[in-house]
């Protein structure tokens, strides 16, 4: 279980403080009365949230509340209606597509499915985004990369198979070290355990804290499995009819008696 902070406390509009270092965290995106809708469907209303730095932050929610919906709006896959999204003190609303494309090469996006390439190699779905993302690297910086990212999710030896003969935790590693080898900042993981066992699943979240760790990213990690809360967050939020309905550590989600938050905390 990841050790709460203290001092966090539940207001959005609050700054969080680094217990150990009694400084303000500084918050690496920011969104504020963000609006999106599928025709007359309102999936997310008014939603704000802040993601601070070396923060994992889990967002809860029933399938359907708009926890996918609000991890692409903030890198741009889905337009948003209306609002601000602030990466970097970037609104990414308001970026043309080059500016866009820069605020994204800081963030690593791994999908529910993992969006590995099966015509590739586990080196070539590796040096996919290093070539796109680094030009600057020659071949020797992008093999050691590549090595490094595969070596941070226990997986050296698998360099050279395709994704199909791989295990579905390894291919959930393989995703997970292709979106690290471009060294992002933040890292938005999309049900990040869907589909596992439950000890692979314990193993990708304590190799999603490793990563934190390691790489000193900033995370949202968008799940419906607890235990994977529990082992990753830092702070919660449960998402409810597209808003945020309770923000706050895991032992205030745990000790709740709110009906809403005792059927996901069983």
């Amino acid at each position: 279980m990841k050790t709460e902070n203290t001092e966090s406390i539940e207001n959005t509009d609050s700054i969080i403080v680094d217990s150990t270092k009694k400084t303000p965290r500084v918050p690496v995106i920011e969104i504020s009365n963000l609006y999106k809708s599928f025709g007359t469907l309102d999936v997310l209303k008014n939603l704000s949230l802040k993601l601070y730095e070396s923060e994992n932050l889990v967002v809860l929610g029933k399938s359907g509340s708009g926890k996918s919906v609000l991890i692409k709006c903030i890198v741009g896959l889905l337009p948003s209606d209306s609002g601000i999204i602030n990466v970097f003190n970037q609104n990414v609303l308001k970026l043309n597509r080059s500016g866009i494309d820069e605020v994204r090469q800081k963030i690593g996006f791994l999908f529910q499915s993992g969006a590995l390439y099966d015509s590739m190699t586990v080196k070539e779905n590796l040096e996919f985004p290093l070539k796109r993302l680094k030009d600057h690297l020659n071949q020797k910086d992008i093999d050691a990369k590549i090595i490094e990212a595969l070596e941070n999710v226990g997986l050296p030896d698998v360099i050279n198979k395709m994704p199909s003969q791989l295990s579905g935790g390894m291919r959930k590693r393989i995703s997970l070290a292709r979106t690290i080898v471009v060294d992002p900042k933040i890292i938005l993981y999309d049900e990040p355990t869907t589909g596992l066992d439950p000890v692979t699943s314990d193993e990708i979240s304590l190799l999603i804290n490793e990563v934190q760790k390691k790489y000193k990213t900033s995370s949202i990690i968008i799940t419906h499995d607890i235990e994977c809360a529990r082992l990753t967050a830092d702070r919660l939020i449960m998402i409810q009819n597209g808003e945020v309905y309770k923000e706050g550590t895991l032992s205030s989600f745990e000790k709740s008696t709110d009906s809403v938050i005792k059927s996901f905390f069983k």
